[in-house]
């Protein structure tokens, strides 16, 4: 049960979730490829990670256009000869009541969120086929297993997520391609999703909420490398990670 020489693409890894579990899987010697849309971030990464011994790669990636993802994918292919894992964490979270009509936003969450993870489930899908192994681990939300009010497109989409990754998993089994998924229901983890809320309700009441009860990514980034670690033959597919103190 090891992550050691893994090739680990994550998208959303400029910081947050995805930051930290580039940093803690390649100090276990999984060989991360970085993927965001924020390239000096991810650079200021990459360094930190082989100043402690790690290896990574990046490059800029804008999870709505699929030809970053293929780019993304044959990065990892030429920097460390193949491609094991996917983990889908790039996310944004900009909720509001439906009757705010925040249409723009609505779109965005689609794009990002849902054809987000369908680009990079099709950059790999071709690679875990023919080489009948392979690993998906998406982020959803626990807005994916739950509905709450002021989430209604935001759940949405992770609901969505969450049965993409269960059809995924059963169609591997008919195909013999022994993907295995793993869906992420975090719930209030402290990282920058909350910046992208514009509805002054939702943003005071998800602020007061984090700053009581929030906990660090770093918590979400041990449950993706556990997943990881994991022999080929087990498939840990659903997580819920709650800070103790959230109801």
């Amino acid at each position: 049960m090891t992550v050691n020489n893994k090739v680990v693409i994550i998208t959303g890894a400029s910081s947050g979730i995805g930051e930290a579990s580039a940093k803690l899987l390649a100090s276990h010697g999984a060989k991360v490829v970085l993927g965001a849309r924020r390239k000096e971030r991810l650079a200021t990464i990459a360094a930190d990670i082989q100043q402690r011994g790690g290896q990574v790669a990046y490059r800029e990636t804008d999870v709505t256009k699929a030809t970053d993802l293929v780019e993304l994918v044959k990065l990892a292919m030429q920097q460390f000869g193949g491609v094991d894992v996917i983990f889908n964490n790039a996310g944004i979270m900009p909720t509001s009541p439906i009757s705010a009509l925040k249409t723009d936003e609505w779109n965005a969450m689609i794009d990002v969120n849902l054809k987000g993870v369908l680009n990079g489930i099709a950059s790999v899908m071709p690679i875990f086929a023919q080489q009948k192994h392979g690993q998906i681990i998406t982020t959803s939300s626990v807005a994916g297993i739950k509905s709450f009010v002021g989430s209604g497109v935001y759940g949405a989409t992770k609901f969505a997520v969450r049965n993409l990754m269960e059809v995924i998993r059963m169609e591997s089994v008919k195909e013999h391609t022994n993907i295995r998924t793993t869906s992420l229901y975090p719930a209030a983890i402290n990282t920058e999703l909350l910046h992208t809320i514009t509805d002054d309700r939702s943003r005071q009441g998800m602020n007061t909420l984090y700053s009581a009860v929030g906990i660090s990514p770093d918590a979400v980034a041990r449950v993706v490398d556990f997943a990881i670690a994991q022999p080929d033959d087990v498939n840990v597919n659903e997580f819920t990670i709650y800070p103790t103190a959230q109801a």
